[in-house]
């Protein structure tokens, strides 16, 4: 009887500690449970905080943050006697300088027309920079004129080069393109043999084409007047 009830009593001890298990389990799963509504219900708000937001926050907001490092940076260096400007520029490493250079090296630096040689000269730049070299024909070609490649007060290769028809047909090509751009940009305007001369040079031309744009039908009937000769 004894070892009977010894068995009962141990079979309701484990029974009692699995019981005690599962409960601490499911505290655990309730706990678990309730911290991710939590977090799901804190990160519905701020989703709904961004999106109330401008499109463009994020690049204001490191914009400000930005302002406000270098003011306090101005402040501590000022503070320290030293040359704002001058610790910025110690601090730009190497990598952070050639990005920069890449940069402006991008960047359009026509700024329209400022004269002739100025024009001639961008010209120029665009025109190398669609230079597409032939290694085979300059190699071929260093191998026909020997010494006389890298010519000297002493050589006589004048007149000797032959073009190819490939080189001519693309100066051809380029050419035209130029032609055709320019027309775009330079178009002739028509001369107008009936039309009333009233200036006394070309420059006196354009401004009295422009002051008629604009203050000609203010001025239409004085015109009028003064051709007919019955002005007040």
């Amino acid at each position: 009887m004894s070892s009977s009830t010894e068995e009962e009593q141990q079979t309701e001890a484990d029974v009692s500690l699995k019981r005690e298990a599962r409960l601490r389990k499911f505290r655990e799963l309730h706990f678990k449970r309730n911290e991710a509504r939590k977090i799901n219900h804190q990160e519905v708000v701020e989703e709904d905080k961004r999106l109330k937001l401008p499109t463009n926050w994020e690049a204001k907001k490191a914009r400000l943050e930005w302002e406000v490092a270098e003011d306090e940076k101005k402040k501590e260096c000022a503070e320290r006697g030293e040359d704002y400007h001058r610790v910025k520029l110690l601090e730009i490493t190497a990598e952070d300088a050639e990005r920069w250079e890449r940069k402006k090296k991008k960047k359009n630096p026509d700024t329209g027309f400022a004269g002739y040689a100025e024009a001639q000269f961008r010209q120029y730049q665009r025109l190398t920079r669609q230079i597409r070299p032939d290694m085979e024909s300059y190699e071929k070609q260093r191998e026909d004129c020997g010494e006389d490649f890298h010519p000297t007060s002493n050589s006589l290769i004048h007149g000797t080069h032959v073009p190819s028809k490939d080189g001519i047909d693309r100066m051809v090509e380029d050419v035209e393109k130029q032609i055709e751009k320019r027309a775009k940009y330079s178009r002739r305007r028509a001369y107008n043999d009936d039309a009333d001369i009233d200036y006394i040079n070309e420059r006196n031309a354009k401004f009295n084409k422009k002051a008629e744009r604009f203050y000609g039908k203010y001025t239409a009937e004085i015109k009028q007047n003064l051709e007919r000769g019955t002005a007040v």
